[in-house]
């Protein structure tokens, strides 16, 4: 496992935040620090506010009250658009791809926010271009040879199964170099095996690309399997926070999942 230091500051952290749709409070008052090279898992019932969180954190929501800071900046601060620049990558729940279009070509579009060649460079074909398109595509093979995806790689989206199509919005988000990689239910749809090699994938990818993980997932196994760190919420709110074996015999998430003080 990636060493990390609890004593440095955290490259993640996030205080008291609050959403609110109407009388429903999505989040309320959440506060957590995710280290350097850890991963983090959030588990909770459906309904506790976990994709709401991860929704602010990539920005797609404005929270009501709180702060987010990354690498040390308020992430408030930071417009939609600049997220994947500032160096968060994300996958969704339901996967967000362009169906119409092959893996490869889906997986290079990650990459758009890291090229700097501008219309004039790119409508004359200049070598700045061509050495970033040369870039860009390298970055891509690669990783597509990670995530045993260099089969499929002229394949369009759309025919690829649910959990093929996981893999590829994992690449797409690991193409721009992120520093935080937050994981929307990645284990969905897919069968014990599969679940199995993905913990070894998620802990590769963090040794490989020294990039630190959050991840919301409803498998409980894998979460405390893979994760450093897990953060249970319910409600919307906390309910604990520490290592897996603590959080996962802690009575209030006992509660939160089974209604009884059994170990989950």
């Amino acid at each position: 496992m990636t060493a990390f230091s609890p004593s440095a500051e955290p490259l993640l952290s996030v205080r008291d935040l609050s959403v609110r749709f109407g009388g429903i409070v999505a989040l309320d008052g959440i506060s957590f620090d995710v280290q350097r090279g850890q991963i983090c898992g959030v588990i909770g019932p459906n309904g506790a506010g976990k994709t709401t969180l991860f929704n602010c954190l990539s920005r797609l929501y404005t929270p009501h009250g709180g702060t987010i800071r990354f690498d040390g900046q308020d992430l408030l601060a930071r417009p939609q658009h600049a997220i994947a620049a500032a160096g968060i990558g994300r996958t969704f729940q339901n996967v967000a791809l362009f169906p119409a279009m092959t893996v490869a070509e889906n997986v290079m579009v990650g990459r758009h926010c890291r090229t700097h060649t501008g219309y004039f460079a790119n409508a004359f074909r200049l070598k700045s271009v061509r050495s970033e398109e040369a870039d860009v595509q390298r970055r891509t093979r690669d990783l597509l040879t990670l995530l045993q995806l260099a089969e499929v790689a002229d394949t369009p989206v759309r025919e690829l199964s649910f959990g093929t199509r996981k893999r590829v919005e994992m690449a797409r988000a690991l193409v721009a170099e992120p520093q935080l990689l937050l994981l929307d239910e990645p284990a969905a749809g897919l069968n014990h095996e599969e679940v199995d090699t993905l913990r070894l994938l998620i802990q590769d990818v963090r040794d490989r690309f020294n990039v630190t993980v959050l991840l919301v997932e409803h498998h409980l196994n894998l979460v405390m399997r893979v994760s450093d760190q897990v953060v249970a919420m319910n409600f919307g709110r906390k309910i604990a926070d520490g290592p897996p074996a603590v959080v996962q015999n802690d009575p209030e998430v006992v509660r939160a999942y089974l209604g009884t003080e059994e170990t989950v």
